[in-house]
């Protein structure tokens, strides 16, 4: 199932929300029409909060089915609270927003150029994945460049056969090129998703999520 939808009017809504199978998280001003969205597409409970006491929650948390990446920001309340659903790892690097510099899924992550080694050692024993660093259609922010779920990976329309072949390879899935958003490149900025649908940006084309549909096999 694919829903289209927006964060208070914003279209960007992989800025401000995040998701894994189980669980999603969204900011607590979140308009319920989003939170109704979520739930009905990606069959998950919907969690309201903050992440280093902003709304950026999509920007600043990486997760997968077995545990969550935070910013070195994020307060401890909010690590408490996200703890309470799935272990967390914070990252203590320069590189630090966590959903814009990580792509992962439950088999693999891809993972900015620039993250320390110290940060990738956390981030898979957190993720319990192997990590390898890339920059996708010449962007190390790979979480904001591309969507991935354990279906398969829609990137950036700039994104070469090379990088293709790669992020099949570590993800170990089905990679597609594609837009959100009436043309926007940065397709992980305009999504929320996960195997069960997609929640999209609002301003999306029907040809855009036909390209959704079919990359994260939700036909």
């Amino acid at each position: 199932m694919i829903r289209l939808s927006h964060y208070n009017g914003n279209p960007y809504i992989g800025v401000y929300a995040a998701a894994n199978e189980y669980v999603a998280f969204v900011p607590r001003d979140a308009p319920d029409s989003l939170i109704r969205d979520l739930t009905e597409a990606l069959q998950v409970q919907v969690q309201r909060g903050t992440l280093s006491c902003t709304n950026l929650i999509g920007s600043l948390v990486s997760m997968n089915s077995y545990g969550a990446v935070v910013s070195n920001m994020a307060t401890r309340a909010e690590v408490e609270y996200l703890s309470r659903f799935l272990p967390v790892f914070k990252i203590e690097d320069r590189v630090n927003a966590s959903g814009n510099n990580l792509l992962v899924n439950d088999y693999g992550c891809v993972a900015n150029p620039d993250l320390s080694h110290k940060s990738l050692k956390g981030v898979e024993e957190t993720l319990l994945v192997d990590v390898i660093q890339a920059s996708i259609a010449e962007h190390k922010t790979v979480g904001s460049t591309c969507v991935v779920t354990n279906k398969g990976v829609l990137c950036h329309p700039s994104t070469t056969h090379e990088e293709m072949l790669l992020l099949k390879d570590a993800l170990k899935v089905p990679a597609a090129i594609g837009t959100l958003n009436y043309g926007a490149p940065l397709v992980g900025a305009c999504i929320v998703a996960n195997t069960k649908g997609a929640v999209v940006g609002n301003k999306s084309t029907p040809i855009e999520l036909g390209r959704v549909e079919d990359a994260l096999d939700l036909v």
